[in-house]
């Protein structure tokens, strides 16, 4: 079945509120049932191939640029992760674990663990406030959101390795490409059943890319590194019901632990399968019923998913689908200078995809919040901000923060469904209480492609980051101009030196 036949299939099975899949969700449609899985010998062994044999002079400098963007902003969201509510629950849980002389640094603590740990810890981190990257889709049928948060499940991998030996910063951003590209990659050739289904693509895709970063780094030959892959196919998991919740940074976490713990195994000689993606009874089919095999194949920095579609970077610490609508508020505040008390009532139009994800429409928590149009909108008429201090259980529960919410309605726009699903198309009507209607759209956010953050803009997050933790501006200040010129490190432990506490 082609992609876009079976995406139509999916919307209108969703339209008529049917909701069984695969052979019951095509019957209930009348269609026929799909053709048979792809048989596609060789892919993950191309996979494995691209890791290894990937260099960091194979890598455009564009890309390699927008890189260190989205490291810097991991490295930033690591340390205000580490004090956010995950945080202390993690690092009792490693203290409980024992530490390791020698091991690998948890962001923003003097604690020193083994690789697997300190890549849960920073993962967890980096993710605990969703204020990290989002990939973007290729395929104008691939749901915005089905995509994954590339860093967050890489980065640790790298930063807990580089403890180990001397790693170069080129080699150190050779891995984390291979990582994300692997992820990325992956991401867009699952059938969209998988996201739609309940699975999140963090949790699930992450672990792939982590695993691939963990194998790329530590020199394994193509035998260990489909072992690695084949190990970590089986680790994957992470199931969206969770969002909202910390179990939703906890998917991010458990991928970066899941790549290292795969390659540590796999460098003992586990053995695993080596053809886990394709196979009729490995990861695509399980985990999604089919995927596209053009999607991946040859198409490994093929473009660079970097480069294109690209990735972006979040300017609030929200969900990204709440982005373009936050982007767009702000700018129509601005520009008409609206007052709180000036509102009627919001109405806030999208594709039906992205009530999917942000399920929480009178949240309580600092955690739902994150996923509620109506919060994040409502913040912005009161504050005309949308910080971290904004997000937590006391300030959602702020009298004036959920009357304004209740006057947001949020709803599926035809407009927003016809202009597809790649992207996040957000129509506001804004009406006043004196009878003007303020109206907006937009299809991306500030930090996406189409709006890029330069790399001053995300030192100042990554500035603003580091100072919620409390972090030494001196140690914010060498971090951020380490990883601008990262190519000329010749030790990464230069750079993790300044990201956790002297013992």
């Amino acid at each position: 079945m082609k992609r876009r036949e079976f995406f139509r299939i999916s919307a209108t099975a969703a339209a008529l509120g049917t909701v069984g899949h695969g052979t019951e969700m095509f019957a209930e449609s009348g269609a026929p049932c799909p053709p048979e899985f792809p048989k596609v010998d060789g892919l993950t062994k191309y996979v494995a191939e691209f890791i290894i044999n990937t260099k960091y002079s194979d890598i455009p400098s564009d890309v390699i640029e927008l890189g260190k963007k989205d490291m810097l902003d991991g490295l930033g969201l690591a340390l205000s992760g580490s004090v956010g509510e995950t945080g202390p629950l993690v690092h009792q849980y490693l203290q409980q674990a024992g530490p390791q002389p020698g091991g690998a640094t948890v962001a923003g603590t003097a604690m020193k663990v083994s690789p697997r740990f300190a890549a849960f810890a920073n993962g967890v981190a980096i993710h605990n406030d969703d204020f990290d990257d989002t990939q973007l889709a290729a395929a104008k049928d691939r749901v915005y959101g089905l995509l994954t948060h590339p860093t967050a499940p890489v980065l640790p991998v790298v930063l807990a390795v580089a403890e180990s030996k001397p790693v170069s910063g080129r080699d150190l951003m050779a891995a984390y490409h291979v990582g994300v590209e692997v992820e990325c990659k992956i991401a867009e050739a699952i059938s969209p059943r998988h996201y739609e289904d309940g699975f999140h693509s963090t949790g699930t895709i992450g672990t792939l890319g982590a695993a691939a970063a963990a194998a790329k780094l530590r020199g394994f030959d193509l035998d260990q590194t489909l072992r690695t892959l084949g190990i970590a196919a089986s680790e994957g998991a992470g199931l969206r019901e969770n969002f909202g919740t910390m179990t939703k940074p906890f998917h991010a976490g458990h991928a970066a632990e899941n790549g290292i713990f795969a390659a540590d195994l796999a460098a003992l000689g586990w053995t695993a399968a080596k053809q886990i993606l394709e196979a009729p009874r490995g990861f695509f089919h399980a985990y999604g019923g089919t995927y596209e095999p053009s999607f991946i194949l040859n198409k490994l920095g093929n473009p660079w998913t970097f480069a294109s579609p690209g990735v972006s970077i979040k300017p609030f610490p929200s969900g990204s689908l709440t982005h373009p609508g936050m982007t767009e508020m702000l700018r129509l505040i601005r520009a008409n200078n609206i007052k709180p008390e000036q509102v009627e009532k919001v109405d806030v139009g999208t594709n039906h995809n992205m009530p999917n994800a942000l399920i929480h429409h009178h949240p309580t928590t600092g955690l739902q919040a994150k996923f509620s149009m109506e919060y994040c909108l409502a913040i912005l008429l009161l504050y005309g901000n949308a910080s971290l201090a904004d997000y937590t259980d006391a300030a959602v529960n702020r009298p004036e923060a959920q009357a304004m919410l209740r006057k947001v309605n949020f709803y599926v726009d035809p407009q927003a469904e016809q202009a597809g699903y790649a992207k996040m198309t957000t129509i506001l009507h804004i009406h006043l209480k004196d009878g003007r209607v303020i109206q907006g759209r937009a299809d991306f956010a500030k930090g996406s492609p189409a709006n890029p953050m330069s790399y001053d803009e995300v030192a100042t997050k990554f500035q603003d980051n580091a100072a919620f933790a409390k972090w030494p501006k001196q140690n914010a200040d060498q971090l951020v101009e380490l990883v601008r010129t990262l190519e000329n490190v010749d030790d990464a432990r230069r750079l993790i030196a300044l990201w956790g506490k002297p013992a």
